[in-house]
């Protein structure tokens, strides 16, 4: 079998270091990370990837090499925090895109970009369409329009992938971690301290929780066989926070609901299924795996 140089950026975050993880394993793979460790960590670092540190705006610098496929996570990724640093998401979404973009223009090799899910919330009762809640959620959607563009103008090619509220090993936890930790991992960290989880607005709001593996799963499949946009990678089960926290069986305070807060449900994925991917792992069951090695 062929080797092939395979560039991951973002590569030392949450998804990132999981997906280079299931890459190396084929050891027919190059695999480099490109992070610039702004979420990232090298707590994350895997054995046989080549990492390498810096902007994806300097990608040419960076990454000289023409990779056969580049996994572009390496982005800002939090939407309530957003709204405190446009100036940031514009630097790592829209400056750094670019970069990658003109990097792919110019090699030609396949592009997989994770785009936000966010964009496919319906309006809020206030009439604001979720791509239009934060400047995150609009830049996502602005990037994935430029990169239809871009494959569309230099006949290029690329899939477009959308993650649902991603939780499984590697989490960062925000009450617990900082600003730009994920629900779940936050949720875990109070049953496991013994604390209550801080929810903003009333819980009621839903979201599709969907494991890490099937997600690498996912993105394994898109990269060798996906063409074009919509592969949503999403669980089938939708959960509320409140029932988040009443399947950890945790105590829960609220604040004031955020200008970001939204609901958001599972997508189909039919044809992200007619690759070959299946759901195989559950919230209920990570959860319950959780109690019982908590209580040995």
């Amino acid at each position: 079998m062929d080797s092939k140089i395979i560039l991951v950026t973002g590569g030392a975050g949450f998804i990132g270091h999981n997906l280079c993880k299931r890459l190396v394993q084929d050891k027919n793979n190059r695999v480099i990370s490109l992070d610039n460790y702004f979420t990232g960590s090298r707590e994350n670092h895997v054995d046989g990837v080549e990492y390498r540190e810096g902007h994806t705006k300097d990608i040419e610098k960076h990454v000289p090499e023409t990779p056969d496929i580049v996994y572009h996570l390496g982005e800002y990724s939090r939407t309530a925090s957003s709204l405190d640093e446009p100036d940031v998401v514009f630097d790592l979404n829209i400056v750094g895109t670019f970069g990658v973009l003109e990097h792919w223009r110019k090699r030609k090799y396949k592009l997989v970009y994770a785009g936000s899910s966010t964009k496919f919330v319906g309006a809020r009762k206030d009439g604001v369409e979720g791509r239009d809640l934060a400047p995150y959620n609009w830049m996502k959607a602005a990037n994935t329009e430029l990169l239809h563009n871009y494959g569309r103008w230099y006949n290029l090619p690329y899939a477009i992938t959308y993650f649902y509220n991603v939780y499984g090993q590697g989490e960062r936890a925000g009450q617990f971690d900082g600003t730009y930790g994920t629900v779940v991992e936050t949720f875990k960290q109070c049953y496991l301290n013994n604390q209550p989880c801080l929810i903003n607005g009333t819980g009621e709001q839903t979201r599709a929780f969907t494991h890490v593996d099937d997600t690498i799963d996912a993105l394994m499949l898109v990269g060798e066989k996906g063409v074009a946009d919509e592969y949503a990678i999403s669980a089938k089960e939708i959960y509320s926070l409140l029932e988040l926290a009443e399947m950890f069986g945790i105590k829960t305070e609220f604040k004031s609901a955020t200008r970001s807060t939204r609901s958001s449900g599972a997508d189909d994925t039919t044809k992200l299924e007619k690759l070959g991917w299946e759901q195989r792992h559950t919230l209920e069951d990570y959860i319950e795996q959780i109690k019982r090695v908590s209580k040995k």
